[in-house]
């Protein structure tokens, strides 16, 4: 009997308010901003928050914080939405920031009209010199006790857009010396004459997150608004503005958020490596979008089960990227066809095979637990094989081709190497062999042992393909932490492209949907980039972890 798995923390919050009947129903949202990709930190936070209501029972909401027209695009919204259902998720409403604008409108007046929130036409730099520190209380704005009537003139004539954009802003009327600086009477409104993704030119003033954050989750009635760490001090606010609007109190939640090892997570950042064309786009297969991720052929049961793996804690940690690589080993190990692809390729000639072409048949997958099935493999007199399954000089311990040893074919027959051919520069260009009749794989009666086994894709009938070989994308595990610009530590050799690989025929009906191991070579899949005239293939990860941690 499996060991029954502990709880981590929120769900010991969350089966506490269910059982005490604090709450009838779960409700969780999942509130992205529409500025960018999802990547692997959204996905443990989708998974968290979906999870739970999988759990427990009730919804998730997905709502887009909107809040900021300027950086918005549809373009991320939908790219969002897919990534969300392709992991496995659906929310029960599709909802935004920006259905609420007029709602939250209705409660900065009404912030104003209990002389909780004014109208401050102080500059940026005067309310940061006016801010104070963490050990010294602020100073209260000049414009701090205007009138609740000419708060209101001011506020309306914002929204009207009589001003330009930064000449007023709105502030929440909090307390000056409080130690926790984001309730010195925080912004909550600022004028942006910006077109809006989807409200257009409706609005010139657009609410701050803190204001739209917690008010978006009451409106929903959402009982836990689960945030990352660096939210904890915005609790205080939340709270706060739930309590004097006198709304449905949603609580906040916060946990560590994933840091991963030899990669960023900032939005900024990505956007950064997009912009600056040092990836080709948010879906690289070296990004660590979702996106980005999927296109390079790990699978969403793979991110899901890396997301278990981690748990959730109270405590900020580093997760080794090695981590989601063994997840997707894991699971393309299971379900991966074995096919055969020869990226460094010299010609073998079996002098003595005489057939001219033979069918073979090769298991597709023995881990399955379907079995896999079979495949036919083409087999003829000429083969391409591995540059590096030959050795004219053999080390000690060398299993594979040299002059005189004798290896298996893999799925077809013994061979010896009894010669081969230079060219003129002294590299070696073909391999001749001869091969053992009796010694088809299967059906073996030669009574011979070989102790090495080589992959080969039969010349005749071999296609070519496209393979790029991706790595880390950067050469430090932590480039943020490290000196100078992130962008100093990018791996020069995080993408290898082989431009003319032999694959067996059979990979020519290969499908995006489709993850194959290449014998001996890695996972790979086939990448959208493809056509009829050109297969292109992306190495998922490597069969083994074998990335050199820098000195």
């Amino acid at each position: 009997m499996s060991e029954e798995k502990s709880l981590n923390f929120i769900e010991e919050i969350v089966e506490n308010d269910l059982n005490s009947g604090k709450y009838e129903t779960l409700v969780t949202r999942f509130p992205p901003e529409p500025n960018g990709y999802l990547h692997i930190g959204h996905a443990k936070a989708i998974c968290l928050n979906f999870g739970l209501t999988q759990k427990y029972g009730g919804y998730t909401n997905l709502r887009f914080d909107d809040t900021n027209p300027v950086t918005e695009k549809t373009e991320y919204v939908n790219s969002q939405q897919e990534d969300i259902r392709w992991l496995g998720f659906n929310w029960k409403n599709e909802l935004y920031a920006s259905d609420y604008f007029d709602a939250l409108y209705s409660f900065a007046v009404k912030l104003i009209e209990k002389g909780l929130a004014y109208v401050d036409e102080s500059s940026a730099d005067e309310i940061a010199a006016l801010k104070g520190t963490p050990t010294e209380p602020g100073q209260d704005s000049p414009y701090r006790n205007r009138s609740i009537e000419e708060n209101l003139d001011l506020f309306t004539k914002m929204k009207n857009g009589e001003f330009p954009d930064g000449a007023y802003i709105l502030r929440a009327k909090i307390d000056m010396a409080s130690p926790n600086m984001l309730m010195r009477d925080p912004i909550i409104y600022r004028i942006k004459h910006a077109e809006h993704h989807r409200t257009g030119n409706k609005w010139c003033i657009y609410p701050m997150y803190d204001f739209a954050h917690g008010q978006s989750d009451s409106i929903e009635n959402i009982t836990h608004s689960i945030c990352t760490l660096e939210y904890v001090s915005h609790r205080e606010l939340y709270d706060w503005f739930i309590e004097k609007l006198d709304i449905f109190p949603s609580k906040q939640y916060e946990f560590a958020r994933l840091n991963l090892t030899s990669t960023v997570m900032s939005k900024r950042k990505l956007l950064q490596l997009v912009n600056e064309n040092l990836v080709n786009g948010w879906d690289d297969p070296r990004m660590p979008t979702i996106s980005g991720l999927r296109r390079r052929g790990f699978t969403a049961k793979s991110i899901r089960e890396f997301c278990e793996r981690i748990g959730i804690a109270k405590r900020e940690n580093l997760i080794e990227l090695s981590l989601l690589e063994f997840c997707i080993r894991e699971d393309l190990n299971k379900t991966a066809n074995r096919v055969m692809a020869v990226l460094d390729p010299i010609k073998l000639v079996i002098t003595n095979y005489e057939k001219g072409t033979e069918d073979l048949i090769g298991e597709n997958n023995p881990e399955a637990e379907d079995g896999g099935g079979t495949r036919v493999i083409p087999f003829s007199n000429e083969l391409w094989i591995e540059r590096e399954d030959f050795m004219e000089v053999p080390a000690k311990k060398w299993f594979r081709l040299a002059p005189g040893a004798m290896v298996r074919l893999k799925f077809a027959y013994i061979v010896k190497c009894e010669d081969f051919v230079k060219d003129e520069n002294g590299n070696v260009t073909e391999i001749r062999c001869t091969y053992i009749p009796e010694s088809k794989s299967g059906n073996d009666t030669s009574g011979v042992n070989v102790k090495g086994t080589i992959h080969w894709v039969s010349a005749p009938h071999a296609k070519t393909a496209e393979i790029r070989l991706y790595d880390r994308l950067f050469t430090s595990e932590t480039p943020d932490a490290e000196e100078g610009d992130f962008k100093d530590y990018l791996n020069p050799e995080s993408l290898t492209v082989l431009p003319n690989v032999y694959i067996e025929p059979a990979l020519a009906d290969a499908d995006l949907d489709g993850r194959y191991q290449f014998i001996r070579k890695g996972y790979f899949c086939l990448d959208k980039d493809s056509t009829a005239d050109k297969l292109v293939f992306n190495r998922t990860v490597t069969l083994k972890d074998t990335f050199k941690k820098p000195n």
